[in-house]
């Protein structure tokens, strides 16, 4: 498989190249997403979480039941909160251990 750096997403009856990399949060509304990114742009996508996080990169991570986390855009972990430029998301317990292992694996 080609090593994708980014996708195009219809919103807005058009379509938008987003690259992965600029991607910190997706948070899920139902059948729809909304996809925050590093230049505080907003997009809302008709797509349930579920299936998007089988179509993203290995730096995506599920967190909580509405929200999937670029770890590459984590500006810090604690007291079972990710904060993501001014966003603060709650770690669920059901994620939390998947979420330090990947911490681990990524610690110098």
């Amino acid at each position: 498989m080609i090593n994708k750096t980014f996708a195009f997403i219809k919103t807005d009856k058009k379509l938008v190249k987003l690259f992965f990399d600029d991607i910190t949060v997706i948070k899920g509304l139902g059948n729809y997403v909304e996809i925050y990114t590093t230049s505080d742009k907003k997009f809302i996508y008709y797509k349930s979480l579920k299936d998007l996080i089988e179509s993203l990169p290995d730096e995506f991570m599920r967190v909580h039941n509405s929200y999937i986390v670029n770890l590459t855009n984590i500006d810090y972990f604690e007291d079972n909160h990710i904060t993501c430029k001014d966003l603060k998301i709650t770690v669920a317990k059901s994620y939390r251990e998947c979420l330090m292992n990947a911490f681990l694996k990524m610690m110098l």
